[in-house]
């Protein structure tokens, strides 16, 4: 009896050496030929390890934390099937299973998003509370607190899921969630940049399988799921944080050292090595330990887990946080595995700059990027400096020789600098900006001009949860949660639903309208999403453009003077062709492009030409 006893103890304490398998599975049919399987627990590497099926391990990697194991194995011509990985420590032995599983149909040419999207950004802490149980959980430690500006106020994936079609009617195609990994920070972790597990969905969120059926519904409806993820930098709560597999799994310096945000090092042939050092290996804060992609097992564990949510949940793209922060050979080879594996992803990344030069490095196939040899192989970048010019130029009511709408054109004579324009998102805010109906105290004139400035230029329009119905927020006076506030009628109890036409304000009622009339006519229109464009050099604060292709032509005129003025149509002849006829797409009026038009001051007209 107590041999059987000590058997029994010996056993349970060896298997309990596992506590993590990362990735938990994979799949048959990949174009990577193996996969690197990371096994945690208490002195796992004091273990010889087998695997049965006639499985190949290529190779064993250790290192100076004996609680990690990396194994690689074979997986080419693989077919899906669970095998037993076997650790033998001397008499003792335990084992793991391990599963590939079957693709998707077609999973390597998904369709990701583009120039014929528009896509809704949300925060989910802050959109809709679907499930108050989860509100709080015991797994993690900040719990429920909607009082608190800063606060876990509970919206997660279940809310999505349910306003989904609110999101459909609005003419939206595809949906950018922040993150919604596991980020146990203390206080502040609402915003899911300090991820603590990234093969977890938080749990104040929902479940990974949560997860992948908001993928399933989304695209029950033809939209889209595109993850914001992270490879600059974990949360100090992440798990391996608290038991690095390597001392330079993170940058150390020793220890914390802040980045000096100058991003320029990266490309700057006179920067100094200590500064380009500080950039990309500081910590972007003291809370999020900057991860050091130049250390191949991190790298390989990055790009693993990345094409594993692409697998799992069926995700349409990415929005890669803080990319230009990330080791720049690095994040290349992390990109490129993932357009190796999936030709058609899209990967944008946030390039956080104020120079289009500076931006177009960071395009894959850059000409700029090439005179350093350097191909990040990112396909989309954000236009930051379209945003800078739309934060500033509809109060510019008189134009000057810099002033006015003449900063949004300029912004598109650089064009030319870019592999593809056309890959670029453009937004009038986001989720660390200023409120653009802040900034112009609702002056919904400005929003109109705003909304239909990206909606028709090229590139790909992203709008900010909330922007359709004139949500403010001041960050500069009341910090991030003020831009971050509660969507209305996401909780139960809200007195102001404005997820529903019955439950609108009339000026929440008069953005919504405009916005969703405007998104839902761009979905058909072929011209716009890739068709070429043509402008001109605004006059009296008005700026004309036109997207064209071979069987369309829209003309798109912004008075951002106070006043009514008359366009010389003569001066567009090289655009209106012999084309006779405009008709306004929000006003439904008709214009003959015989004579002279007239628009009025602070307006938009978008001209359908027959």
């Amino acid at each position: 009896m107590k041999k059987l006893l000590l058997f029994l103890l010996i056993s349970i304490s060896s298997f309990a050496q596992i506590e993590k398998v990362e990735p938990p599975f994979w799949w048959s049919d990949m174009n990577l030929s193996s996969v690197q399987i990371m096994f945690y627990g208490k002195n796992i590497t004091q273990n010889e390890v087998s695997v049965n099926n006639g499985i190949i391990i290529k190779g064993i990697q250790k290192t100076e934390n004996p609680n990690y194991l990396f194994v690689t194995i074979d997986t080419k011509n693989l077919v899906s099937q669970d095998f037993v990985f076997t650790f033998k420590n001397g008499k003792n032995s335990f084992t793991q299973k391990y599963s590939l599983k079957n693709r998707k149909e077609n999973s390597k040419n998904r369709k990701s998003f583009d120039a014929s999207d528009v896509i809704y950004l949300i925060m989910p802490d802050r959109f809709a509370n679907g499930n108050p149980n989860n509100d709080s959980d015991k797994l993690v430690t900040e719990k429920g607190n909607r009082e608190l500006p800063g606060g876990r106020h509970g919206g997660d994936i279940d809310g999505i899921i349910k306003n989904l079609d609110y999101l459909k009617s609005l003419g939206i195609t595809a949906l950018w969630p922040t993150p919604l990994n596991e980020d146990n920070d203390e206080r502040y972790s609402y915003h899911g940049y300090g991820q603590s597990d990234i093969y977890k969905v938080d749990p104040r969120y929902g479940s990974n399988d949560d997860y992948a059926k908001l993928s399933a519904e989304l695209h029950q409806r033809g939209m889209k799921n595109i993850m914001d993820y992270v490879t600059n930098h974990w949360g100090w709560q992440h798990w391996m944080i608290k038991d690095l597999p390597t001392y330079d799994w993170i940058h150390q310096f020793p220890g914390f050292s802040q980045s000096n945000y100058r991003m320029t090092t990266q490309f700057d042939q006179n920067a100094s090595a200590i500064d380009a050092k500080n950039c990309m290996d500081g910590w972007f804060v003291k809370s999020m330990p900057d991860l050091n992609q130049s250390n191949p097992l991190v790298l390989n564990y990055l790009t693993q887990n990345a094409i594993w949510w692409i697998e799992f949940a069926d995700l349409d793209g990415f929005r890669v946080d803080t990319y230009s922060y990330n080791d720049k050979v690095g994040i290349s080879k992390w990109t490129k595995e993932i357009a190796d594996e999936y030709p058609n992803f899209n990967i944008v990344g946030e390039v956080w700059m104020h120079n289009q030069a500076q931006m177009a490095y960071w395009q894959k196939d850059s000409k700029i990027g090439a005179i350093q040899n350097y191909n990040s192989y990112l396909p989309s970048v954000m236009d930051f400096t379209l945003h800078d010019a739309i934060s500033q130029v509809f109060n510019e009511d008189k134009a000057s020789w810099d002033k006015g709408m003449v900063k949004v054109y300029e912004n598109f004579t650089n064009d030319f600098l870019y592999p593809n324009p056309n890959s670029i998102m453009t937004f009038i805010e986001n989720h660390d900006t200023q409120r653009f109906n802040e900034i112009y105290k609702n002056d919904f004139k400005k929003y109109q001009m705003a909304i239909t400035l990206i909606a028709t230029v090229r590139g790909i329009p992203q709008i900010y949860y909330g922007s359709e119905i004139g949500m403010k927020g001041n960050k500069d006076k009341f910090g991030d949660a003020d831009i971050r506030q509660d969507f209305p009628g996401g909780w139960n109890g809200d007195t102001n639903n404005a997820f529903t036409a019955s439950g609108r304000t009339e000026e929440q009622k008069k953005y919504h309208d405009f916005t969703a009339k405007l998104f839902n006519w761009r979905k058909s229109k072929e011209v716009i999403h890739s068709g070429k464009m043509m402008h001109y050099i605004p006059d009296n604060n008005v700026y004309t453009y036109f997207r064209f292709n071979d069987k369309q032509s829209v003309m798109v005129v912004l008075n951002n003077d106070t006043d009514k003025h008359k366009l010389k149509i003569d001066q567009f002849k090289e655009s209106i062709k012999n084309y006779n006829l405009g008709k306004d797409v929000l006003s439904e009026k008709s214009f003959d492009l015989k004579n002279d038009i007239e628009i009025e001051g602070k307006s938009v007209l978008i001209l359908e030409l027959k």
